[in-house]
């Protein structure tokens, strides 16, 4: 699998965890920054480098963003046609967030939960595929609301 990751300059340890946790998983990861907490970057850009690069993958790659809370993050990724990010903080939502709702960038703050969550949460999302069910009408009205309001 392949995984796009990017944070701000308030999550560059929590990100560089994820990504060694990752590469025990045989994922391909693309690092598309912050790399250190000096670099000024903003989240949206962060987000919107990781979006565009989910979207080249014709949705196959997966995002992960990290900023201080995840909420910025979130919010800017969410604004790119044919993404579905969630900020997660527990397994369960990481859970419900592939199941119910096709999620394909998770969203995590590391001002709010610690490395070793962050990682239990990675790991239930990682492996899970959307499958259809009684989540699948609900995801499609999400994709056509996503179509008719992101041009």
């Amino acid at each position: 699998m392949k995984i796009i990751i990017g944070c701000d300059n308030a999550a560059v340890g929590l990100k560089n965890e994820i990504i060694s946790f990752l590469e025990t998983k045989d994922c391909e990861i693309v690092n598309v920054g912050c790399d250190s907490k000096e670099d000024p970057t903003y989240y949206p850009e962060i987000a919107k480098r990781v979006c565009e690069k989910v979207q080249e993958s014709n949705y196959e790659a997966r995002g992960i963003l990290i900023c201080g809370t995840g909420l910025g993050m979130s919010m800017t990724a969410n604004k790119f046609k044919g993404i579905r990010a969630a900020l997660c903080h527990d397994c369960f939502s990481a859970e419900r967030a592939v199941l119910s709702n096709d999620a394909n960038v998770l969203c995590l703050g590391e001002r709010v939960i610690g490395y070793e969550l962050a990682k239990k949460i990675v790991d239930t999302w990682l492996p899970l595929k959307f499958k259809d069910g009684r989540s699948t009408a609900k995801v499609a009205l999400m994709n056509k609301i996503d179509s008719d309001n992101l041009k």
